[in-house]
């Protein structure tokens, strides 16, 4: 037996050992521990723990020294602490400690809580594994294999050797990490999950430069306004925010940031952002297809911030700080759970159309790779696709985003070519292509790569075969459109050709 701990509060005759425990020693010793604490059963002598009449004739007692169980102490805590302190409550939401507390403190907290109150002190349990070395070894510092998380937040003596990551970086490889077996870590998997937090606050940072001039109160486009483009992206978001909501409530972390991760990545990065800078650079800046992708990057902003929030907090707060608008909250802690958009029933109908477009620009992007490989072309925008899919459901939606007019929804957009021809067969596809391939589904389709039609304009590189201006040499006539509306004096001609959005 330890000689420290909650006491078994007994005295024992020294010359029978018949022990003494009665309710008038036991509320006496109570009285003491909860003015003194435990330690005044090993600290007083039998005279001062013992009440009257018994103390007038201590000598005839001893004290004992057996201690409750070993779990004991913690396993009352849900009485001593959880229910007596205020702003707790009792039962917790959760108990949350290593797997080899099944038999130790979650089985000592049911115990007693169910013996005199009968009911567990827990809602939930939660158990994790054990944190192992880099090579899955235990660590010791007989073996020099500890790593200490104060080093990964603040850095060594030699920075350039080892860095400070900081507390997020700490948090994300935590909330990545399967926590209900044993994990590991060390520089390579901290250097692993770095790149991870870089990539999400690169993207971060591109979102918030491309709404340095967009303020939702006075340029937010109505989502009935929105391209189908910017509907079905918003679709998305609203689907991770659902996800990563779930995940966290069953304390699935490494699943939300998965989630999280997969949209910035996959949704954001290789598709969306990509097929939208066009019109965030090319467009004047009051044009409605800039306005309406500012009004996605800005719900889109604002909704990673609340996701990753419980997760990265500096990342979610610097990127909440750092709007370049108006906020009603001062933090993104106070602002709460993002709501989701109105359902849109056509968006969730199209859901299928957008899945079979985004792995044509996959098949679309093999072609050019092989057109590039072979100096046929170089950039994809002097690249006109050709374009035959065999679904019914598929080609309907690809004909009405061919046709489309608000310079978003076309298809040459979204396969970042300078056109995009739909033709009858599968033959004339291979007949007309340099580079062609099918697909035998997901969807069915033939694609095919030729030389883009017409002139190449100075200002947004797409080809055009249209006549270029008159007013701005060398520049197309959606190009003429935005320098007009950016006010670019026609005799800028040269230099017209050249402005971006900016009009510099």
């Amino acid at each position: 037996q330890r000689t420290w701990g909650v006491p078994i509060p007994v005295f024992y005759d020294r010359q029978t050992d018949e022990p003494l425990l009665n309710e008038e020693t036991l509320s006496h010793v109570q009285r003491l521990v909860a003015e003194h604490g435990t330690d005044v059963w090993w600290t007083s002598t039998e005279a001062e723990l013992l009440p009257e009449p018994y103390a007038s004739d201590a000598g005839r007692w001893r004290k004992g020294t057996d201690t409750m169980d070993v779990w004991f102490d913690s396993g009352s805590s849900w009485a001593s602490v959880a229910e007596a302190r205020e702003g707790l409550r009792y039962p917790a939401d959760l108990y949350l400690e290593g797997s080899d507390q099944h038999r130790g403190w979650f089985q000592s907290s049911l115990l007693t809580s169910v013996a005199s109150r009968g009911q567990a002190p827990y809602k939930a349990v939660l158990t994790h594994g054990f944190v192992l070395d880099e090579k899955g070894f235990k660590m010791s510092k007989s073996l020099g294999n500890v790593v200490d998380p104060k080093l990964i937040t603040d850095g060594g003596k030699n920075l350039k050797a080892q860095p400070a990551y900081g507390a997020d970086v700490l948090r994300l490889w935590v909330a990545s990490s399967n926590y209900a077996a044993d994990v590991c870590i060390g520089d390579s998997i901290i250097k692993q999950t770095f790149e991870a937090y870089r990539k999400m606050r690169n993207t971060a940072r591109f979102l918030l430069g491309n709404l340095h001039d967009f303020d939702p109160a006075v340029d937010a486009v109505p989502l009935a306004d929105l391209p189908e483009l910017d509907v079905y992206v918003l679709g998305l978001l609203d689907d991770l925010l659902a996800e990563v909501r779930a995940a966290y409530d069953a304390y699935s972390f490494s699943r939300a940031v998965g989630a999280l991760q997969q949209f910035l990545v996959s949704d954001l990065s290789n598709f969306y952002l990509d097929v939208s800078k066009d019109r965030l650079y090319i467009a004047a800046p009051d044009e409605p297809r800039r306005r309406s992708c500012q009004t996605v990057l800005s719900r889109v902003v604002e909704s990673v911030a609340a996701a990753a929030a419980p997760v990265l907090p500096h990342l979610a707060e610097d990127i909440y700080q750092n709007l370049p608008y108006a906020t009603p909250h001062a933090s993104v802690f106070e602002a709460g759970w993002p709501a989701a958009a109105p359902a849109q029933g056509e968006e969730r109908r199209g859901r299928a159309a957008w899945a079979a477009v985004r792995s044509l620009r996959d098949e679309v992007n093999r072609n050019l790779e092989l057109a590039r490989a072979e100096k046929a072309l170089g950039a994809s925008l002097e690249a006109k696709v050709l374009l035959h899919c065999a679904d019914p459901a598929v080609s309907e939606a690809l004909a009405r985003w061919s046709g489309a007019s608000n310079g978003v929804d076309e298809l040459r957009f979204l396969f970042l070519t300078s056109q995009v021809a739909l033709v009858a067969s599968a033959t004339e596809v291979t007949e007309r292509s340099l580079f062609s391939s099918t697909r035998e589904e997901g969807p069915a389709a033939t694609v095919g790569i030729a030389a883009a039609d017409g002139t190449k304009c100075e200002r947004c590189w797409h080809f055009d075969p249209q006549e270029q201006s008159q007013t701005y040499e060398g520049v197309c006539p959606r190009c003429e459109t935005s320098l007009s509306l950016m006010g670019v004096a026609p005799r800028q001609r040269r230099a017209a050709a050249a402005a971006g959005y900016f009009g510099e």
